[in-house]
């Protein structure tokens, strides 16, 4: 305890005074205590019932003593809530908010307040985690439908999925999407216009490189179509504003068999002819404009809508109605089988992860707003454009085109466009350098009438203009021409004409959050995905102005304070891992595997061994791996495990001296899927180098390592993280995401691009970053905003924190392990009797004993109020249960009754006390209409139904709907609210 007498206080000199004060703060004010849930008492418990005296013995005997760290982590000390966040307030200050007129598809917008408080800074919506348990998802699966139908009434299409990662990577997908589709088996070709925005080119061309993809950049006017083409890319409008009529250049693609796809600015299509009616077959952008934050280019929800006839290609999540066992509608992740870590190398993408949470925001935008809403932000947008076009013209300046909906390309003297972009700066306002006789502004739904004057001010260079707003509204044609012109009705749902006024609104969200279950609820002991504290603290400043309201090609000098945030968070990840360069870009860990092994492959090919294309991957490898590998244009052998999960050496050693003189890298999860810490790990990193390959290493596990060992120590050479999982970004619901990667120093040169001046200065020639393997998302630094969660939780832990937490999530999940070993087997150990951060129980005979299914132990949880832990994977019938350092042991306990409650009703059904068909497993969930409504026919009480555990009666989680039919679902397939008009 911290000494608090006074009277012993004033006998000490005044430095012993002052450092009694600091050391009495650091104890009451301890972050470290508030996210590591159990106290030093239950800690003993644990221990005891593991049989070890001390944490520290239980890690010795978990973790192989070759790998372990001999030196602490050299990070910063922990600090306060209160203080880190001054800390950070202190560097948020050194970033300057401009009014940024820059476009390229990024624009400030305004989340409604109600929006803002009640989704995007509510635990209750950012928490959750990916929908797979859709009876306790109802409410983000409706928002995520109502998104669905948002799209494809706004697009014209049929068929939309529930969000991707960026615009740039959506169109990635949509050229992969039209490569597989491909009937001309002789095109290998993929068009893109030289109108499409700068990033998304460089994003496709990344991923076309290693899959053999020739692209063609060309103006689509001139375009001969001579090379034979499988698909092309359009900008609908143009990245400089101009709205084109592609109709003829859409024909002519499909003479040829291909596919076109056209990124649409969404907030356009309100009054542009949507992409389905001028004849596209893919529609894909970004829903920031929807009130999403800037955020210094992420995280925000990319959208994908196609035609029915592809929808089983589509990329990413989709969202479908079906029916529960009482016939009630339930959605649900449609088309299941599709998702991509149970295709693995068969898989079409490697998306694991959306941005549900920001695409959750978009919709809610919409449904805010209505088509009414919607249709007036953008004609005030559009209004203002042509004003501000018109005024331009007064003071002598061309504009490049006439039709235009927000943005707009003015000529100028060859020597006067860097220097009007200098005189804008000195006004605090940025513009886009088109190139040095052409300056872009683009506007959006924050402009102002006051902006167009300071604008006008800036090309005239005087304060005192000849003529006023009014004036040149008078003289203005506000109409768009016929041939883009929308005519359809959109956003025609009756959600998006009910919910206007803020109170509707408000318990509209409330009625949505109350019918999912995240971790304001109770724990979610996912194995493999870290569903941790989230704390308020680190999520604070992810709103503050300094952060979210900047432009991911705002100049580096209005960004210092970013760039301290970047420099930090690297060093820090750097320092964890071990390795000498690490890159944030990737916004996603399955962008992060992707990363790295291209990093791996660029590598190979600056050897002058670029067919170095085997990829091993371990039974017990992360499910996204062999689908990575196979979008990075490598071949996939599976490797061997044995009976105790470990990676099979000899089936290693023998496959890689086999393909040594092709052997590019194995990709090696760890601690393994399978829920341990392999002993010879370094033996399986010596055997892939030996044969000159690189070791990739997944680090979705990373929680077991930080602060004990570190892969670049044992033999890793490239490793992405998840900061979604280890790092405390929040899930929210199946994305925001970030999968940083780090390198040894030997891959540094070959880490992804980072270039604002690339895309934003065509006068910069030096390329710095030749031997990069490109950009790997739109914006340089991935998802920036959300960084500075990291960064809140690493500042705020320290080195004894972090390293302390890593101890603790292992001793839960030991000490879970135990608890229900006796009712359930653990499916694999260490050589020690130990599991790592999470364990597999396995149910298998259970099937056998008494007909249960592990799905019905999943939603039998749910009636005790509990998320299922990870069903099925990696191992078919089991249960992977990870319980993370932020749980006590009450919540661990919990969980583990829970779990032996079940096992007892499965015994009573094996004893026949229980009719097999006809019991709690079986018919569970129990919704409130179920047990409270009509009569009870069923052999057990409504009380056993309901509420199965005592502390059920003192909180009660309502699952809404019962279990649902998802084979109905994919049968009937219903992805809109369109659709369900037509299914009632």
């Amino acid at each position: 305890m911290p000494n608090l007498d006074i009277t012993t206080n004033l006998q000490l000199t005044s430095s012993e005074i002052l450092e009694n004060i600091e050391t009495n703060l650091k104890t009451t004010d301890s972050f470290v205590k508030r996210h590591i849930g159990a106290n030093k008492e239950e800690i003993k418990q644990m221990l005891k019932v593991l049989g070890f005296s001390t944490l520290e013995q239980l890690i010795e005997a978990t973790i192989p003593k070759s790998i372990r760290m001999s030196q602490p982590l050299k990070l910063p000390a922990s600090q306060s809530e209160y203080a880190a966040l001054v800390q950070l307030k202190s560097i948020a200050s050194k970033n300057q908010i401009y009014r940024s007129f820059i476009g390229m598809g990024y624009y400030d917008s305004i989340t409604p307040p109600v929006i803002q408080r009640n989704i995007l800074e509510n635990p209750g919506w950012y928490t959750a985690y990916t929908p797979y348990q859709a009876e306790i998802a109802q409410g983000r699966l409706e928002a995520l439908f109502n998104f669905q139908t948002m799209i494809v009434e706004l697009t014209g299409l049929e068929i939309a999925n529930a969000s991707l990662l960026d615009e740039g990577t959506a169109a990635a997908e949509a050229m992969s999407m039209s490569y597989g589709l491909c009937k001309n088996k002789d095109a290998y070709a993929f068009f893109v216009s030289s109108h499409c925005h700068p990033q998304t080119i460089e994003v496709i061309k990344t991923r076309a490189n290693p899959l053999g993809i020739k692209i063609i950049v060309d103006d689509h006017r001139f375009f001969e179509f001579e090379v034979p083409i499988f698909g092309a890319l359009l900008q609908y409008p143009a990245t400089h504003g101009v709205i084109y009529d592609y109709r003829s250049f859409i024909d002519k693609v499909h003479e040829m068999q291909g596919l076109v796809a056209v990124t649409a600015d969404l907030l356009s299509l309100a009054l542009l002819t949507p992409p389905g009616e001028i004849g596209a077959d893919i529609a894909v952008g970004s829903s920031q404009r929807f009130g999403v934050p800037l955020g210094y280019g992420g995280p925000h929800a990319a959208y994908f809508a196609t035609r029915e006839a592809y929808k089983r290609q589509i990329p990413g999540r989709i969202v479908g109605l079906s029916k529960d066992t009482q016939g009630n509608p339930a959605l649900r992740l449609a088309l299941q089988t599709r998702e991509q870590h149970i295709r693995r190398e068969k898989a079409t993408s490697n998306i694991c992860t959306a941005q549900v949470l920001l695409a959750v925001i978009a919709s809610m935008y919409g449904v805010y707003h209505g088509a009414e809403g919607i249709k007036a932000i953008a004609q005030r947008i559009h209004q203002l454009t042509v004003i501000l076009a018109a005024g331009l013209k007064r003071l002598n300046y061309s504009i490049e085109d006439e039709h235009f909906f927000d943005t707009i390309q003015i000529g100028v003297d060859n020597s006067s466009a860097s220097a009007i972009i200098e005189v804008a700066q000195t006004r605090r306002i940025n513009l886009r350098l088109v190139d040095e006789g052409c300056v872009g502004i683009s506007l959006d739904e924050t402009t102002t009438v006051q902006d167009i004057i300071d604008l006008w001010q800036i090309f005239a260079d005087q304060d005192e203009l000849s003529f006023t707003v009014t004036e040149i509204a008078e003289t203005v044609k506000l109409d768009l021409p016929d041939f883009c012109r929308r005519t359809t009705d959109y956003l025609t749902s009756p959600v998006f004409s009910h919910y206007h006024s803020e109170s509707k609104l408000l318990r509209y969200l409330h009625q949505l959050e109350a019918k999912d279950l995240a971790l304001n609820t109770s724990m979610i002991p996912l194995g493999s995905c870290t569903m941790k504290l989230n704390a308020a603290a680190e999520m604070f400043p992810v709103t503050w102005p300094e952060f979210a309201k900047i432009h991911p090609f705002a100049p580096l000098s209005q960004t210092k304070g970013y760039q301290i945030v970047f420099e930090q968070l690297e060093n820090w990840l750097g320092e964890i891992t071990g390795f000498d360069g690490v890159s944030l870009q990737p916004n996603a860990g399955s962008q992060g595997e992707y990363a790295g092994l291209q990093v791996i492959r660029k590598y190979h090919q600056s050897r002058g061994e670029g067919h170095r294309n085997i990829c091993l991957i371990p039974e017990s490898a992360h499910g996204t791996n062999p689908a990575s590998a196979v979008m990075c244009g490598m071949k996939v052998l599976a490797v061997k495990c044995d009976k105790d999960g470990n990676i099979d050496t000899a089936d290693l050693d023998e496959k890689a001296q086999k393909h040594t003189e092709n052997l590019g890298a194995l990709m090696v999860t760890y601690p393994s899927t399978h829920g341990v810490f392999e002993m010879e790990i370094i033996k399986i990193c010596d055997i892939i180098h030996r044969n000159k390959g690189q070791v990739y290493m997944d680090g979705a596990n990373m929680n077991a390592q930080v602060g004990l060992c570190r892969p670049a120590d044992f033999g890793a050479d490239v490793c992405h993280l998840n900061l979604h999982k280890t790092f405390c970004i929040p899930h929210g619901g199946g994305g925001p995401g970030m999968g940083p990667i780090g390198v040894k120093s030997h891959l540094v040169p070959f880490l992804p691009s980072v270039s604002i001046e690339k895309y934003t200065n065509p006068n910069d020639n030096n390329d710095k970053v030749e031997q990069s393997i490109g950009a790997i998302s739109a914006a340089p630094w991935g998802s920036a905003s959300i960084s500075v969660i990291s960064w809140m939780y690493i500042a705020m832990m320290g080195t004894q924190g972090l390293t302390e937490a890593t101890k603790v999530a292992i001793l839960n999940a030991n000490y879970m392990a135990k608890r229900l070993e006796g009712y359930y087997p653990i499916l694999f150990k260490g050589t020690s009797g130990c599991v790592a951060h999470e364990c597999i129980i396995d149910l298998r005979s259970l099937k056998e004993r008494a007909g249960v299914e592990v799905d019905d132990i999943a939603k039998r949880l749910m009636d005790f109020g509990f998320h299922a832990p990870t069903v099925s994977w990696p191992v078919l019938g089991t249960m992977m249960i990870e319980p993370t350092e932020s749980e006590d042991k009450e919540e661990l306990d919990r969980f583990c009754e829970a779990m032996i409650a079940i096992y007892k009703e499965v015994e009573a059904i094996e004893n026949g006390s229980i009719d097999p068909e006809n019991n709690p497993l079986k018919n569970a969930p129990h919704t409130a209409k179920t047990v409270i409504c009509g009569e009870w026919n069923r052999p057990y009480s409504r009380e056993q139904a309901a509420y199965p555990a005592p502390w059920t009666k003192q909180y009660k989680f309502w699952p809404i709907v019962g279990r649902i039919d998802n084979a109905y679902g994919d049968r009937n397939l219903v992805c809109s609210c369109e659709g369900m008009k037509v299914y009632q």
